[in-house]
């Protein structure tokens, strides 16, 4: 491929969008797959835009192709009318040019050679195609870009022996045996759609089969593909799919609209998954699951990833975006959907609290970096830099907010009227916000401040009590820091969700409501409130802002047990041990003893008495989450200059602390919640005793004695699934050095993770991610073990960016985490840009650490910068964060 001098990388912008001059409406592809290459040709009928100038080119993406022939209308086209262009990978066919035409391409691509992973390439022996976002240039020149929507044909033709299976979008139309040992198909779409929602799927493959009956009576094939070996893990995600299928009938009245829909996985993939129409395509490790290699979060997360790339079908594919700054309109509005399926299929509390905790730890620091950006960014050089935490998880909050602003039924108002203004169109942000406005008659013009600015609002909330007047009063501020090229921000329109509870007994004594704050001071008024209530505020997270609110840890400990929304009370939990943890941090950056507070192990021990009850009827995972600290990633975002050692230290003392004051009850929780090791189930029930009977072995492993290693290995070498397996292993990873530790990382390789890459991913993460005296030297052995490859992309991220993620041990004081990642980046930037990019974030908040970090960060962002070949995607990441 080919690769761009840095010091010229062009910034596409928003406000510079246009149609193009020509449009391709039909477009025919073939394929002739061979061992060693493929032959593309490409034909297209070509028509004139509105308004277009009379002597217009037509210009085409065309990256990294041997181009072999070019036709108009039947006819070789002379070398003096197109221009290849490779430093912009354009192909210019010159004009002038008849309002209707056709343009034939052949040209000649190499998948096996393509380890960027964009485009056709070749995966562990099977072809497979990868377009979003400029992926189909790197397969036939095209208008590569979301606006131009086609109607596509399809002919494959392969060695039968090579390539059983053949598929594509749309419907199989034909298919049959050729000379010479191969076989075709022809597949026909009938809807329209951009070139990055085509695939090509080649190889041969398992499958599993079944059917759905739409609503409607049609009756849809359904069909899921991989390689031989997982065929066996993919029943979960059939099953997820048919949940998908009818609760977006029942919730949005959207059905299914083709006779087929197909999914493969894929053992190298640079994303989670693809929604190519009919035909999507899975990184293995979001689809396949069994109880031997899958966690239950990896359930949830297939289901997930199932209901989220089936969801695609109308919001992103028969509805899809303008230009790329736009993509928050599917994917936002897709991720808030497939969020609301799985709260709805499992538990709506436990499901928002774990998105919280990932936008917290995630989507915050993004937003307070060089790298912020809108959830609709205003300029780009690499678009595949822009999948990002805050296009889908904070874009899923704003939809979040419509849905909130507008209640249920008036946001299933807006949704079927954008579907039906705009099915079959590319859109906008502003459509779908003009359309929720119009089906409720309610005014959003503030509201596009959440698409216009970046960072995260901080609200200041003060109460005031007046018992002669019976009136509560809440005095709200919001301020937003400045952002990179956005010094100073707008008031935001954000709703509050708000209730006062009785402070005697915990009740509603004023009902929620929804407050809508729109200035940058706004006060409040609550009358009638007969007693000086509790206010429980933003409930259900209600608006992705942090919170300032003077509470007492009494009021904590008081909400924590009493709060009537279930978010709430995970919510004093993790401020009562922020404040724990921020105040110990304080401590030792003093030199002095850190100290556990009372009202804290007070109110831990309250959380935990109830789970010895054998007739407990606790939400065992909401309590569990209750238990669980702040990442260390949520609780910088507290600290004005991070400090990992401080930050570590403090957590795992309190952690320490807390298992050694209530070392019985952990115990007892731990034993009570035990489950029999066969048959494996993954109902709500067990996976809450799974959960909290781990959480509660974390606490215990905190006190890293001998009877802690005993009883984490006997749960590893017992374990009769992967959650409880991983959990113990991972607890002993972190562990003082001793044989029990060496015995559970070598009992998780030999007898689970040895064959099976899934689960080798995990034994890669769970050592890269422990806190271990010689963690660097063990992950620069794993570099060289020999399952271990830099091209498989859920190999690297499992052990370089989860070592990345590691706070202690990455924010070494001597900078030897930093090299490690530098050296990484450079040495997967010449083999995979997207990768590389995606690992120098890993660098990008270096500001808010101390100044001698700052400095050992900078020179290997500059060694980064200065390496010779860096790709834009890689050149944009450091530049920006270079330049902040």
């Amino acid at each position: 491929f080919f690769w761009i001098d840095a010091t010229k990388m062009t910034e596409k912008l928003r406000k510079d969008y246009t149609f193009p001059p020509f449009h391709v409406t039909d477009i025919s592809l073939l394929f002739k797959i061979e061992e060693s290459s493929t032959e593309v040709s490409n034909t297209m009928q070509v028509s004139r835009s509105k308004d277009s100038p009379a002597d217009a080119s037509f210009l085409l993406d065309c990256e990294a192709l041997s181009l072999s022939s070019l036709e108009l209308d039947g006819a070789a086209l002379p070398a003096d009318r197109w221009v290849r262009d490779e430093a912009n990978d354009t192909l210019v066919i010159k004009g002038p040019l008849p309002d209707k035409f056709v343009l034939r391409t052949v040209a000649t691509v190499l998948p096996h050679e393509n380890t960027q992973l964009s485009g056709f390439y070749k995966s562990s022996g099977v072809w497979c195609s990868q377009c979003e976002a400029e992926g189909f240039r790197r397969i036939a020149p095209m208008q590569d870009r979301p606006d131009v929507m086609s109607l596509y044909k399809v002919r494959a033709e392969a060695p039968k022996a090579l390539c059983p299976v053949l598929l594509s979008n749309g419907n199989l139309v034909a298919s049959g045996d050729l000379p010479d040992g191969k076989h075709f198909v022809e597949y026909e779409d009938p809807f329209l759609k951009p070139s990055y929602l085509f695939a090509l799927v080649a190889g041969d493959l398992a499958s599993i089969a079944s059917t759905f009956t739409t609503r409607s009576g049609k009756e849809v094939s359904l069909k899921f593909f991989s390689e031989h070996r997982n065929v066996s893990k993919l029943d979960w995600a059939l099953a997820s799919l048919k949940l998908a299928m009818k609760w977006d009938e029942e919730t949005f009245g959207l059905e299914y609209d083709l006779e087929v829909f197909n999914v493969v996985a894929v053992a190298d993939f640079n994303m989670g998954a693809m929604e190519n129409k009919s035909l999507n395509v899975f990184n293995t490790s979001c689809v396949c699951a069994s109880s031997e290699t899958s966690t239950d979060f990896d359930y949830e997360r297939v289901q997930g990833i199932v209901a989220h790339e089936y969801f695609h079908n109308w919001t992103g594919n028969r509805v899809t975006c303008r230009d790329w700054f736009q993509l928050t309109l599917k994917e936002g509005l897709t991720v808030f959907r497939d969020q609301s399926f799985t709260a709805d299929h499992t538990s709506a509390a436990v499901k928002r609290i774990e998105d919280v905790r990932v936008l917290r730890a995630v989507q915050f620091p993004e937003d307070n970096g060089p790298m912020a950006h809108n959830i609709r960014p205003e300029a780009y050089i690499a678009m595949d830099n822009f999948y990002t935490s805050t296009v889908y998880r904070k874009g899923a909050e704003v939809i979040r907010m419509y849905n909130t602003l507008l209640g249920k039924e008036g946001f299933r108002k807006g949704m079927d009227l954008y579907i039906k203004r705009h099915d079959g169109q590319a859109v906008t942000c502003d459509d779908f916000r003009a359309a929720m406005a119009d089906a409720n008659s309610f005014d959003l013009s503030q509201f596009e401040r959440w698409y216009t600015q970046a960072g995260t609002p901080k609200l200041a909330v003060e109460t005031i009590y007046d018992p002669v007047k019976k009136t509560l009063t809440l005095e709200v501020s919001q301020t937003c820091p400045p952002s990179p090229g956005q010094p100073a921000k707008e008031p935001f329109h954000i709703p509050i969700r708000c209730a006062l509870l009785s402070r005697a007994s915990g009740a509603e004594i004023a009902p929620e409501r929804v407050l809508q704050l729109k200035e940058a001071k706004q006060t409040f008024v609550f009358e009638q409130v007969s007693e000086e209530p509790i206010v429980s505020f933003l409930r259900d997270f209600s608006a992705p802002v942090k919170l300032d609110m003077l509470r007492s840890d009494d009021e904590l400990s008081f909400l924590m047990a009493h709060d009537t929304d279930s978010f709430s009370r995970w919510e004093a939990s993790q401020t009562l041990f922020t404040r724990a943890v921020l105040a110990n941090v304080a401590l030792s950056k003093a030199g002095s003893a850190l100290v556990l507070p009372p009202p804290l192990l007070e109110a831990v021990r309250a959380s935990v008495m109830p789970l010895l009850s054998a007739d407990s009827k606790a939400d065992l995972s909401l309590q569990a989450y209750s238990l669980t600290l702040p990442t260390l990633a949520t609780l910088a975002e507290e600290m004005a200059v991070v400090d990992p050692d401080a930050l570590d230290a403090s957590c795992s003392f309190i952690k320490k602390s807390l298992a050694e004051n209530l070392r019985a009850e952990f115990q007892k929780v731990y034993e009570m919640n035990a489950l029999p090791l066969a048959p494996f189930r993954n109902d709500k029930d067990a996976i809450g005793k799974r959960r909290m009977r781990n959480v509660a072995l974390g606490f215990l492993s905190a006190i890293d004695d001998d009877s802690s290693h005993k009883l984490a290995l006997d749960q590893a070498l017992s374990a009769g699934n992967m959650t409880d397996l991983l959990a113990a292993t991972s607890c002993l990873a972190s562990a003082s050095p001793c044989a029990e530790r060496s015995s559970a990382i070598s009992n998780f390789y030999e007898k689970h993770a040895k064959g099976d890459d899934l689960v080798f991913c995990k034994w890669l993460s769970l050592q890269s991610g422990a806190s271990s005296a010689t963690l660097l030297q063990d992950l620069t052995a794993l570099l060289a073990h020999p399952d271990f490859a830099l091209t498989s992309p859920n190999k690297v991220r499992s052990l370089v960016s989860v070592y990345a993620a590691n706070m202690k041990a990455f924010h070494a004081q001597d900078g030897s985490g930093y090299t490690f990642l530098a050296d990484r980046i450079i040495q997967i930037d010449s083999v995979n840009p997207q990768m590389a990019a995606r690992l120098a974030s890993s660098l990008s908040t270096f500001r808010r650490f101390d100044p001698a970090r700052q400095v050992l960060m900078k020179k290997e962002l500059e060694r980064i910068q200065a390496s010779s070949g860096l790709s834009k995607d890689c050149a944009e990441i450091v530049s920006r964060t270079l330049k902040a």
